[in-house]
């Protein structure tokens, strides 16, 4: 299984998960999954890279959250609904912070995006849309068109927003990962007792 098609597994409604090739994506099929044996040696340890890749999966949204949600802070106290919100007027206002603005939230959509943009793409390539599809679009609407505004188009951007947006999903998909590889370690602590 390609590291694309993790994500697209990690990233879809265990429910209605899609399926891939020789591999069943239900949450049943996964909780399964976690009660296989390890004691008929290597041959069977290629499942469980699996879960290495699902715990590598739970680092990597995490990462992700934290760089983003650090970079959201400037990214909040330059937007100007944020300055008149917390009355610091025109403070915190330099030439170029617009500027700053776009590098700052083009990094964020790119690098923080980058887990919804590719699952976009997963979801069409399999005419699936979803939950990456309404993110991504989201996103990506917001950043054209705040960019549009950095350029001169008559407007207000939404780099906060954005920004705002993107840590609140990278939490959610971080949570919902870390709770779902806690409910497969105690799912096999508990088979490994009931032998």
């Amino acid at each position: 299984m390609t590291d694309r098609e993790h994500m697209r597994h990690d990233m879809t409604d265990d429910t209605q998960a899609m399926p891939q090739k020789g591999h069943d994506h239900t949450m049943q099929a996964e909780m399964a999954h976690v009660g296989h044996d390890m004691s008929n040696g290597p041959e069977n340890h290629h499942e469980h890279q699996g879960h290495d890749h699902h715990a590598h999966m739970v680092r990597d949204f995490s990462s992700r959250f934290l760089v983003c949600l650090v970079l959201t802070v400037p990214i909040l106290l330059l937007s100007e609904p944020v300055q008149m919100l917390l009355h610091l007027g025109t403070k915190l206002q330099f030439a170029g912070s617009t500027w700053a603005l776009f590098v700052l939230s083009a990094f964020i959509y790119v690098y923080g995006g980058m887990p919804f943009l590719k699952g976009l793409f997963e979801e069409l390539k399999t005419k699936t849309p979803g939950m990456m599809t309404l993110i991504a679009m989201a996103i990506t609407v917001a950043f054209v068109y705040s960019a549009a505004v950095s350029l001169g188009l008559q407007g207000m951007d939404f780099y906060w927003e954005l920004a705002t947006l993107i840590d609140i999903m990278l939490l959610g998909h971080w949570l919902e990962m870390k709770s779902v590889m806690g409910a497969f370690r105690a799912r096999e602590l508990g088979a490994t007792h009931a032998l």
